[in-house]
């Protein structure tokens, strides 16, 4: 089921399907039950991969982004910062944490890898 979710809801974790809260960043998500979905906001506009890529030969090419690729976006940009006039310890820890999830989603890739379950819908 398809729902549309305003950041000002996102305070309330009954109207929030995450629990978490999004604090003054404008974003409206089409929130739905499996893959893909948007998030849309003021300068973003992220389509979520939707399916599963496949294995070997029956591989496709993505038709969405994936929250690896978001996360190293965020973690780049913030570097940005990092090396000019507005670097700090904030910074750098954001980094970190940002490197850190992509640590741990590679390894779960990587786990997946070795299962042969990787870009199909199993667990």
């Amino acid at each position: 089921m398809l729902a549309d979710y305003k950041a000002e809801n996102w305070t309330d974790p009954d109207k929030n399907p995450t629990g978490g809260a999004v604090h003054g960043v404008g974003l409206e998500i089409k929130w739905q039950e499996g893959p893909g979905g948007a998030v849309h906001g003021v300068g973003l506009e992220i389509k979520w991969q939707e399916g599963p890529l496949g294995r070997g030969t029956e591989r496709k090419e993505p038709n969405g982004a994936f929250v690896e690729t978001v996360i190293d976006a965020c973690r780049q940009r913030i570097q940005f910062y990092q090396d000019s006039k507005f670097k700090c310890r904030e910074n750098a820890i954001a980094i970190t944490k940002l490197e850190e999830a992509l640590m741990w989603l590679n390894k779960r890739t990587t786990d997946r890898e070795k299962r042969q379950v990787e870009g199909e819908h199993k667990i």
